[in-house]
């Protein structure tokens, strides 16, 4: 079974930005097509709880060690609204500043 990894970045000040394991059917519910940045508030809307609740219930158990990791394809924010402008395509490799500069060379 495909898996892919998936990084939780919340804004609690004890957050470790663990990351997990998803199949890639549930990544594809987490992720539209070409997307590797997501926004739970964003998800939430584009689907309904039920759809929603076994991917996450899957997620939470298959947490992977960060020395364990090989490989990591996507960033999910909780509660991160002011990241949003950063990432206006949901494309990590193409954040960018408030002003739109790039922030990778």
């Amino acid at each position: 079974m495909a898996m892919k990894n998936v990084q939780v970045v919340d804004n609690a000040i004890n957050c470790v930005y663990d990351i997990f394991a998803v199949e890639d059917a549930d990544f594809d519910l987490l992720f539209p097509p070409g997307q590797d940045v997501a926004f739970v508030d964003e998800v939430l809307k584009r689907h309904p709880p039920q759809a929603l609740k076994p991917v996450f219930e899957r997620m939470w158990r298959h947490r992977v060690p960060k020395r364990d990791v090989v490989g990591l394809h996507g960033l999910l924010y909780y509660d991160m609204e002011h990241k949003k402008p950063f990432y206006p395509q949901r494309v990590d490799e193409l954040a960018i500043n408030p002003n739109g500069s790039k922030l990778r060379p």
